[in-house]
This record gives structure tokens, sequence and C-alpha cells, in this order.
């Protein structure tokens, strides 16, 4: 049963570069699903999404291909930051796929959904490129006028996160 709790959880501390790459993963499959109608890929989106919210990259395709690939490949180093606001801000991207997947295939609206996700692009790009996790930057917020938990709070103090 512990392997299946190891699959279930989230990282924490989380390597900043992994996490960033997998941002700007995020982005170019959005940008692509935008560009070219690629309807297809939203439930795709999604998964990826759901996927890192419970398990962080274990279970996540592209987490797998930031963490096991592209940071070795690209040599990058190892930037320790806190797993809880990473996972939030995973929380709100799984919140804008699921918009996005309903937008498009009930409502039927491809231009409501591919607003929406094109709002998701622009967040990913933020922490892929300039490193600034918006999701982070709320999740900090929230630790600040006390609506986080205190046992959550301690995970992220010793810990920088982008917007923090």
């Amino acid at each position: 049963m512990g392997s299946l709790r190891e699959v279930f959880s989230f990282p924490h501390p989380v390597n900043e570069y992994a996490a960033r790459t997998v941002a700007g993963l995020v982005a170019i499959l959005a940008l692509l699903t935008i560009t070219f109608d690629l309807a297809w890929m939203l439930p795709i989106l999604l998964y990826g999404f759901l996927a890192r919210v419970l398990t962080g990259p274990s279970l996540s395709p592209i987490g797998q291909l930031a963490t096991r690939v592209l940071v070795p490949v690209l040599n990058l180093p190892e930037k320790d930051t806190a797993g809880p606001p990473k996972r939030f801000a995973q929380t709100v991207g799984l919140i804008f796929a699921t918009t996005t997947t309903v937008l498009y295939f009930g409502a039927g609206s491809a231009l409501a959904a591919y607003s929406v996700l094109g709002v998701l692009v622009v967040f990913a790009l933020l922490e892929s490129v300039v490193g600034f996790c918006a999701g982070c930057f709320v999740f900090a917020q929230l630790m600040r006028i006390g609506l986080v938990p205190e046992k959550t709070c301690e995970k992220c103090n010793n810990l920088s996160f982008g917007g923090a």
C-alpha cells in the first residue's frame, strides 16, 4: 500500500525548473490546440492537470517528459521550491482545463473555450519564461490572510515559491 500512497502524493519540495518546463509544455500544447483547432487535445490537457494535482509528475506524461527527459537533457539545475503552492497552481490549471473542455464539448462554444485556454497560455508562459507562478502568488496571499492551514504553511516557510 505504501507504493500506491507514493504514487498519489505531490512532491515536496518541487524542482522549480521541472515545474517551469511542464508549464512550457502546457503552453505549447495549448497554443497548438487553439491555433489548429485541435479540440481532441482538450481532454488530454484536462487529464494532465488532473494527474499532476493527484500525483505530481508520476502519472502525467508531460510531468514525466519534463522530469525524466528534458530537465536532465537540458542540464537544468536542481532548485527546490515548495510543493503545496505548485499543487494549488495545478488545481487552478485543472479548473481552467475543465472549464475549457465543458465550454467546447458541453456548450459548443469554441470561441469561449479557446478564450479561456488563451488565459491559461498566458499564465503558463509567465511561469515558464519568467518564473512567475500566478497560482503560487494567490496561494501566498491565502497563506497571508490565514485561509491556508498552519500545517501547510510550515512546509512553505523554509522554501521560496514563485510570487511569494
